[in-house]
This record gives C-alpha cells, structure tokens and sequence, in this order.
C-alpha cells in the first residue's frame, strides 16, 4: 500500500461538477493525472455487458434522467450528458488508457445490479493493465471473489456508519456492515471507512487486532485531512486541493 500513502488519492478524479469537470469523467481524471494524484473511481455494468465508470445507482443527479444505469445500454447511456459539461459517461476500458499507469488507482466495484458479472469482467479488464491498482468494495463477497480468484491483488473492504448515514439497508445488513462482520470471510489488505466515523467501536477494534491498512474517506478540506491522517495511512479527497 506504500504507493497509495505517498500520493493523496482524488475521489472520482480531480472534479469540480459546477465548471464543466464532472465526477468519473475524461477532463477529471485527466487533471488528476496531470497534478500527479492517485485515483478513486467507480465502475458499473450496462445491460450490453459494458463496464462504465460512474458512481450512482440512478442517473438522475449526474444526467437529469430517473433512471437506473444497471436498466440502460451502453448506446442509451451515450444519449446523456453528465452535468453541466458535454461529457458522456466514459467506458473503463478509455479511462484506462487515460490513466495510462501514471498514477496509482483504487477501482470501487459497485453493489447495484449484478455485482459478481462486473467483478469477473473488471478483474479480466485489469489483467492487461500495467499500472498499479487496487480494488475496493461495499459488497464483501466482490471482495472475497478477489481474495478467491485474484489474491494477488489488494483488496479492500469498504464500509461507514449505515445507520448514521441513514443508508436503506434491512436493519440486520446495517449491523453486519457497519461492523465488518463478513471480513472473516473476505480478509481485506485494508479497510476504507468514512472518516466522519473512525471512531465507531467495531472498526476501533478492527484496527487493533487486524494488521489492516487504513484508508480514509472522503476528505473535503484541509481541517478534515490533518484530523484524519491522525487515524488513516491513504487519504480520499474530493472538493478541494490538499495542501
């Protein structure tokens, strides 16, 4: 994880959603790569089997469309625009040529839709690519696929406070997560958990018994970055630049 603690790490890539960079796009991930930041980015499947990057389950935010991504092609996704910009949602396989190896990059594997076809189809993916990465999920069975089926890859396990956060889960799939109850299963190299929570009692415990690393996210200003490097080795900003 040496390299990810080196560098901070741009959530979505370097964007700014109100002046024509939007989150998961080109002219995102470009800028970061160009001011030297790691990236975090997330990837999902269209009907057509299609790996794009983009972080919602619905495309409403990002494209004015009530829709779920996981309910569209490839082709009905390039109909829409992301926001306020003319930039379609990219392919991953695009987004990799971007990156290019040049910095190191956290791959989120989303939970909506059928998770387990879009872990095997980004692990093939990313058998060819040449840089450094790792993988990252809320779903700790993708990150047990990996540990199964590619354990030479880092994997990490993502979680927060799900009832702080006032995420719809049923109330027993909140307890489990939140308090990283599957991580026998999925042993994760390190565990990405919102910063706002660090102190959440089972992840406490977690840091203790478990040579785990820690990453956190997402950290939005400068007052946020210096509390967190008090608990987290790699560090997850969007909305600002870090001093």
């Amino acid at each position: 994880m040496k390299i990810f603690e080196q560098q901070y790490i741009a959530h979505r890539g370097l964007f700014d959603n109100q002046n024509g960079i939007p989150e998961n796009s080109i002219p995102a991930f470009q800028k970061a790569v160009d001011m030297g930041y790691g990236i975090e980015l997330d990837v999902q499947l269209t009907t057509d089997n299609k790996l794009v990057v983009f972080h919602d389950e619905s495309l409403k935010r990002m494209c004015g469309v009530d829709k779920k991504l996981m309910h569209c092609s490839y082709k009905e996704l390039m109909q829409y625009k992301l926001i306020n910009s003319e930039e379609n949602i990219p392919l991953f396989e695009t987004v990799l040529q971007i990156i290019g190896g040049k910095v190191p990059l956290i791959v989120e594997i989303k939970s909506e839709g059928d998770w387990k076809s879009t872990t095997k189809l980004m692990a093939e993916l990313m058998d060819s690519y040449s840089g450094v990465y790792c993988m990252e999920s809320f779903h700790p069975f993708a990150v047990e696929w990996f540990k199964k089926n590619r354990p030479e890859i880092l994997r990490g396990q993502l979680s927060t406070d799900y009832f702080k956060d006032k995420i719809k889960r049923k109330w027993y799939e909140k307890i489990v997560l939140t308090n990283l109850m599957l991580n026998f299963k999925s042993r994760p190299d390190f565990i990405a958990y919102n910063h706002q929570w660090c102190n959440q009692f089972s992840y406490k415990i977690c840091r203790k018994i478990f040579p785990v690393e820690n990453v956190g996210w997402t950290i939005k200003n400068q007052t946020e970055l210096v509390n967190a490097k008090k608990v987290f080795q790699v560090i997850i900003f969007d909305s600002f630049i870090p001093n």
